[in-house]
């Protein structure tokens, strides 16, 4: 095991001398994604200490045995600890509807979940909370962090094989630019790349969710992930 896998062990096991090492060892891992997210209203110091607590986390949840680099763990655990206070406490906020409905369908999902021995249909989850099938998938989308660029669609399409992007432990930065270029998209479009690209949905199912033709979704589609390779291109 290398000294770097070593040092990380220890930290796993209570060291807190490694802990301390480990976030130094990593400071320009940390502070590379903590500057994406300048300019959100919260000072760059607090960023830090919220990248490091996700880093922490990321480290006492890696496993070993599984054989994925470690940065490749630790990146959407770093940039969902300070997503998540920007969403809930900082710049960025969720209506108090919405936290409503993402806990009344967290409610009716573990119900029907258990109930059914399955995961619940969208039209199940519409049926048992009175929300449509729309409303459910923007609750979600709103008060969710999709952490991985790697999730394939019905079809096996990922965004990283379709925009190029190179392999994640070899493109942290590039990964967190991607997932806020997403951000930026017009609603429809959004919706449509995070259904299709983190939801895996087909684009009939897509289209059943936003209310429009799959001849739309496919448009759509074309025209958001256009969007983010030009903003690769830049």
């Amino acid at each position: 095991m290398s000294a770097a896998l070593e040092l990380l062990r220890a930290a796993q096991e209570g060291d807190q001398d490694a802990c301390e090492r480990a976030v130094l060892d990593n400071n320009g891992l940390i502070w590379s994604i903590v500057r994406r997210y300048y300019g959100r209203g919260v000072e760059p110091d607090d960023l830090y200490q919220l990248g490091c607590i996700g880093f922490l986390k990321a480290v006492q949840g890696f496993d070993f045995s599984y054989g994925t680099c470690f940065s490749t763990y630790a990146v959407p655990k770093i940039a969902g600890e300070i997503r998540r206070f920007l969403r809930d406490d900082g710049a960025v906020k969720v209506s108090r509807t919405i936290r409503e409905q993402a806990q009344t369908l967290y409610s009716a999902r573990e119900r029907l979940r258990h109930d059914l021995g399955r995961e619940p249909a969208l039209s199940e989850l519409a049926e048992a909370t009175g929300l449509s099938v729309e409303e459910i998938a923007q609750t979600e989308l709103a008060t969710e962090t999709p952490e991985s660029l790697q999730q394939e669609t019905a079809e096996g399409l990922t965004l990283e094989g379709i925009l190029g992007t190179e392999a994640p432990e070899e493109s942290i930065v590039e990964r967190i630019a991607l997932r806020e270029a997403i951000d930026r998209l017009p609603e429809k479009e959004r919706m449509t790349i995070l259904l299709r690209y983190f939801r895996g949905m087909t684009q009939e199912q897509t289209a059943r969710v936003l209310g429009v033709s799959q001849v739309q979704i496919s448009r759509l589609e074309r025209r958001g992930l256009d969007r983010l390779r030009a903003s690769f291109a830049v």
